[in-house]
């Protein structure tokens, strides 16, 4: 009866222990998914972005952001360097996420401080607002050109932890060569998202984002000049398909058409195009 009484005790520890120990890799997985150190899995929502045989996975909000950041320096006429040092900030600094909260007063993607002179509270979680003032701020440092990436953020944020952002470097790379259409079709997004098509609404965030004005249909079709604007626009549209309900977009004989649940490939087209094309659902 003792010798029951204890294997019953036993397994009741160890049933406890298996939960905790559960319990801990679970919150373990969500902090790191949150802070961008874990990437989304191949059953998670999520965006493929390739530079030069390197890729990096991002989820959706942070592809999301991440074409924002990359974008704005584009509409800047800001190099790509520009969208990589921005990029290693935030992976640092939010893992992408437009944070209501931070240390001290610090806010947003970017970590910004009010208090510092960066915006309102709502201005930084703003997040064009809040990549605005980040390149205002990038440009009057001297050498940020040529200068380490690393030490030209932290030159910006003036971290408590100055070598932090080197770790980044890598990944952000990727996406600021992605999203700023350095590496053509460099993306693609495997988006369970049902949303219906909003050709309105991702004209407008094209119009803020990259500058360029298209005119929103049951199609966008535009043809902003040079290879890599294309590219920066075609890229723009994969990267928030899930958001405005995107279901294919073009460019030249190159064609990308989603498919819920996994990642295509762009393939060729028999029927090229004149500069962008992007279908909805």
């Amino acid at each position: 009866m003792a010798s029951s009484q204890r294997g019953v005790r036993a397994l009741g520890c160890l049933v406890v222990l298996a939960l905790a120990v559960g319990a801990g890799l679970g919150a373990a997985y969500l902090m790191g998914r949150e802070n961008g150190n874990i990437a989304p899995s191949a059953l998670e929502d999520r965006c493929i972005l390739t530079a030069a045989g390197d890729s990096v996975t991002l989820d959706p909000e942070q592809a999301h952001y991440a074409s924002i950041i990359v974008g704005t320096a584009v509409r800047r006429g800001l190099p790509a360097r520009a969208g990589s040092i921005a990029m290693a900030t935030v992976y640092q600094e939010s893992g992408i996420r437009n944070l209501d909260y931070g240390d001290r007063d610090s806010l947003g993607l970017f970590q910004q401080r009010p208090s510092q002179g960066w915006g309102s509270p709502s201005e930084v979680r703003d997040p064009w607002y809040a990549t605005d003032a980040f390149y205002d701020a990038l440009v009057e440092i001297d050498g940020w050109q040529t200068g380490d990436i690393n030490d030209v953020a932290q030159a910006v944020q003036r971290s408590g932890y100055p070598e932090a952002y080197r770790q980044h470097e890598p990944n952000a790379r990727i996406i600021a060569s992605v999203l700023a259409g350095r590496s053509p079709q460099g993306i693609t997004c495997a988006v369970r998202d049902d949303a219906p098509g909003d050709p309105e609404g991702l004209a407008a965030s094209i119009e803020k984002t990259l500058g360029i004005a298209v005119d929103p249909g049951s199609a966008i079709a535009a043809d902003p000049g040079d290879d890599n604007t294309r590219w920066a626009l075609a890229h723009h549209a994969v990267a928030n398909a899930g958001r405005y309900g995107v279901s294919a977009v073009q460019v030249g004989d190159r064609r990308w058409t989603r498919s819920d649940g996994s990642a295509p490939a762009w393939q060729p087209s028999e029927e090229p195009t004149d500069g962008v094309v992007i279908s909805f659902r």
